[in-house]
């Protein structure tokens, strides 16, 4: 039997693979697993729940609701709100636990279900096989009377929030006209808000949830509406942020994209220049572009590298102690501020560095060189053999060598599918357009799977 909780909690097709029984019988183990300290305590689980404005999202987070105080957990709604903000919630009020109902940058068809445990923090692999063994199992609490739990209206949840971020600038933003694309999502009810306190002049687009158009055309996946809209209205920058806004990505001045990798290389010297970069370390995930270890390499900047995955940075940012982390899709996690990635908070730093040294995103983003990259999903291969298929290992050495150090090669395989992900850098694209093809060749030649498979 597949294992029920991915890389970031339980994601499906909503009212199909996400159903009112599923969510309604997660938050039952849940409760068992992730209120057991309290109740060991001698006193009632409390637990924030918090969703993304899809329309699915009401009668999911409507279920969990059910399945929480049912079972015995005071419910917190804070009703649409960004991950991020979920996260800080719970930590603030010192809540128990926590449940996101989401599905990120996804279609609007899609949701999906986190849980946190205290502190806002993502839970390990462990405690979400032991919620999926109890849902399994089918075990639940059944209090009566006055111990079941409540359900109250988080009624100043934006605010706290809102408040909280604003004491993370190190700069006001005055003077700076920054256009917010919201992705129809959740930070639609609180990034124009944020920026404008702070003293930006702010145009917003995407920021009319429906219930179907969340991420349909905008957002962080699609930043051609963005990238127009800059140079039609004379902005110094644009933030775009996706559906649940954990995640920024960015577009100067010109239109130019400038991506989670040059996010990264601009806050993490903007933290070193305060003293404030820990160990003077910035951690990555091994997707990040070789531009961004070159351009930190120069400046005397250690990047740690991590398995792809936003928990995989985390993991590394507390084990070490350090103070940023990101991946190239723009979640970027700053340990101080934050226990997952926050796309507010991102823009929020990114706008505030152009505010404190008086330069445009393009002359801070140029720090980073960003290589060609070619991605190529090997299909029908046999992913596991990946590892131990001499072949394979001598031609990723052979082209790692031609590369040299103006390059590089990555061969992953799929967590889910019959694919290996090929991955080439190179100083131009012809070069790592022809290096890539041949190691996809290589893979499809030694990896092939039985015709019958």
């Amino acid at each position: 039997m597949p294992r029920l909780f991915g890389t970031d909690g339980v994601r499906g097709l909503a009212n199909s693979d996400v159903t009112v029984e599923l969510s309604l019988g997660l938050a039952q183990a849940a409760a068992i697993v992730l209120g057991e300290a309290a109740r060991a305590a001698g006193r009632r689980p409390v637990a924030v729940l918090a969703r993304d404005p899809r329309i699915s999202g009401e009668f999911i987070s409507a279920a969990v609701a059910a399945g929480l105080s049912s079972s015995g957990i005071d419910v917190y709604d804070a009703g649409v709100i960004p991950t991020p903000a979920a996260a800080f919630l719970i930590a603030d009020i010192g809540a128990d636990f926590g449940v996101m109902v989401s599905a990120s940058h996804n279609p609007a068809p899609d949701n999906g279900i986190k849980f946190f445990a205290s502190g806002g923090r993502k839970l390990p692999d462990d405690v979400e096989d032991e919620i999926e063994r109890v849902y399994r199992k089918g075990d639940m609490l059944r209090p009566l009377g006055g111990d079941v739990g409540r359900v109250t209206r988080f009624a100043d949840a934006e605010d706290r929030y809102v408040v909280h971020l604003l004491q993370t600038l190190p700069a006001r933003l005055d003077g700076l006209h920054v256009v917010l694309d919201c992705a129809h999502g959740a930070a639609a009810g609180v990034s124009p808000d944020v920026f404008a306190d702070a003293g930006a002049r702010v145009t917003v687009i995407g920021a009319d949830p429906d219930g179907v158009n969340i991420n349909d055309g905008v957002g962080s996946t699609h930043l051609d509406h963005l990238a127009r809209k800059v140079l039609e209205v004379g902005a110094d920058v644009g933030i775009a942020h996706d559906g649940d806004a954990d995640r920024c990505l960015a577009v100067d001045h010109e239109g130019n994209v400038v991506d989670g990798d040059q996010i990264m290389a601009v806050l993490a010297l903007a933290l070193d220049r305060r003293g404030a970069l820990t160990d003077r370390t910035l951690v990555a995930t091994v997707m990040s572009n070789l531009g961004l270890k070159i351009a930190m390499a120069e400046r005397g900047i250690r990047m740690l590298e991590t398995k792809v995955g936003d928990r995989y940075v985390l993991e590394a940012l507390n084990e070490h102690g350090l103070s940023i982390g990101g991946e190239q899709s723009g979640h970027i996690i700053f340990s101080e501020f934050a226990t997952t990635g926050d796309g507010i908070l991102t823009g929020l730093q990114l706008v505030a560095e152009m505010a404190a040294t008086g330069k445009t995103l393009a002359e801070l983003a140029s720090v980073v060189t960003v290589l060609p990259q070619v991605l190529i999903n090997v299909k029908g291969v046999d992913r596991a053999a990946l590892s131990s298929n001499d072949a394979v290992a001598r031609a990723v050495e052979e082209k790692s060598a031609e590369l040299g150090d103006t390059g590089r090669v990555l061969l992953r395989p799929s967590g889910t599918e019959p694919v290996v992900r090929v991955m080439v850098e190179a100083a131009d694209q012809e070069t790592a357009q022809r290096v890539a093809d041949e190691l996809a060749d290589c893979v499809r030649e030694h990896l092939a799977l039985p015709a019958s498979v």
